[in-house]
């Protein structure tokens, strides 16, 4: 009896060892803010020494992609290492009327981390279904607590669809506990959150999918913040933001977290860039970049991404490679001892010697698909740029593509195509491979790989 006891206290004693140290991960995924709007990546009349201070200790990538220029797809694309296509989940976004979901089928990132024993929470905005059967806890999450989908939603009155949307519901697990909260508190309730369930789960791996309101529009800060930069309530909310993240990298340190804690902050899409006079306040800036939110040009799918682990990312890291949202998924599997799904096809690629800087490392993609609405408008190898549709361009479907130079030719101003033309026979293969497989509306095709979306 003594030696079986003694096995299973060892047994206990090597599983606990082995759960401290496998690395938490946090990810902060911030709503339409834009490529310029961080002080690393050139941001004026405001100040993010957080989030710059992250760069500074870790790695920042230039060319780091979501998935779309909108909520809904990008936010799948990251939870399931999946083009949106590919889950049925390419169509814009969903709204309080929608029937649709992230399919149950599909495994989110929080799910392959279950396997290995780790607490999981989202608090913020979920955006990927709000029928019960597509809410966090049904998707590997032990813990939700947030909205449902965007913060300019509630209440609203569709006229296609003769509805009228509930008050903006927040959320604690799968019950509606508040009607229309304060918007200027969202981000302090979420970080808050964020806090406690580090405190509560120090003892054990964990993983946090943080993904703020703001600055999705209605946009507003709390009284802390308000009225505080040359920028306006745009800048405060940014700072708050900031805010937000130097709250919980002082948690981490404070818990003795921070050497075992990898941090990754990114955005869904670029930002909204509508004239001041229509906003009542500066707006987001995607810096250099051309176009904005829900579009398909750099400004509307580049977006800053800094990725934090003292001891383990070199401080000062500059990552020029092409990577996006799709890559954390298998990523964090990889450096959790976990495995990603092998019995589907899974678009993200492992992206750690490109985070550690591994000598030679380079993008693992030969191409990136740039799709709005389940379009392919734009296909993305190496330094070059294919723009295969614009919306501008009509029905005119004789229209030449365009080709930009990414590397000479950042804002996508000097169409090359002609002087390039193997160039562009190359890139055009890539956007028919990427018809037949993921589909496209622009050419009624419907992708070969790709999975249904969830309904009700």
């Amino acid at each position: 009896m003594a030696a079986m006891f003694a096995r299973l206290l060892l047994l206990a004693i090597g599983f606990s060892s082995a759960a401290a140290s496998a690395p938490n991960f946090i990810v902060i995924f911030a709503d339409d803010l834009g490529y310029g709007d961080l002080g690393s990546y050139g941001a004026k009349d405001f100040e993010t020494p957080n989030l710059d201070r992250m760069a500074a200790e870790g790695a920042r990538f230039t060319d780091f992609y979501s998935a779309s220029g909108v909520c809904t797809p990008a936010r799948a694309a990251l939870m399931t290492g999946c083009h949106q296509m590919r889950v049925g989940l390419g169509h814009r976004v969903l709204f309080p009327y929608t029937v649709e979901g992230l399919h149950p089928d599909e495994i989110t990132i929080a799910e392959v981390l279950k396997t290995k024993g780790y607490a999981t929470a989202a608090i913020g905005k979920w955006h990927l279904g709000h029928q019960k059967k597509f809410l966090p806890t049904r998707q590997g999450f032990d813990y939700y607590f947030g909205i449902p989908y965007s913060n300019d939603m509630g209440g609203h009155f569709y006229r296609r669809e003769h509805y009228q949307a509930p008050p903006l519901p927040m959320m604690r697990m799968e019950q509606v506990i508040e009607q229309e909260p304060a918007q200027a508190l969202l981000t302090k309730r979420y970080t808050r959150e964020a806090i406690n369930f580090i405190r509560e789960h120090r003892d054990e791996p964990f993983f946090i999918y943080l993904p703020h309101s703001m600055p999705h529009l209605p946009i507003d800060a709390s009284s802390d913040f308000k009225g505080k930069t040359k920028h306006g309530l745009y800048g405060d909310v940014i700072e708050e933001l900031d805010w937000s993240v130097g709250q919980i990298l002082a948690e981490l340190k404070d818990s003795q977290l921070d050497d075992n804690t990898m941090v990754i902050f990114t955005s869904d899409n670029g930002p909204v860039t509508r004239p001041d006079t229509r906003q009542g306040f500066p707006r987001g800036s995607a810096g250099v970049l051309r176009g904005a939110k829900n579009s398909t040009w750099e400004g509307g799918m580049r977006e800053p991404s800094i990725m934090r682990w003292p001891g383990k990312i070199l401080a000062g890291t500059l990552v020029r490679e092409m990577a996006s949202t799709m890559d954390l998924m298998p990523t964090i599997a990889k450096l959790a001892g976990a495995e990603a799904p092998t019995d589907r096809v899974i678009d993200g690629k492992d992206i750690w010697p490109l985070i550690s800087a591994q000598p030679g490392a380079k993008t693992p993609h030969e191409a990136f698909y740039y799709y709005r609405d389940e379009r392919l408008q734009a296909v993305r190898s190496g330094q070059w740029k294919l723009h295969t549709y614009r919306p501008e361009w009509g029905d005119d479907s004789d229209h030449a593509p365009l080709l930009y130079d990414l590397a000479a030719d950042l804002g996508e101003q000097n169409d090359v195509a002609a002087a390039n033309a193997e160039v562009v026979r190359r890139l055009e293969a890539l956007a028919e491979a990427a018809r037949d497989d993921l589909g496209d509306a622009l050419t009624r095709r419907i992708g070969k790989q790709v999975r249904p979306v969830g309904r009700l």
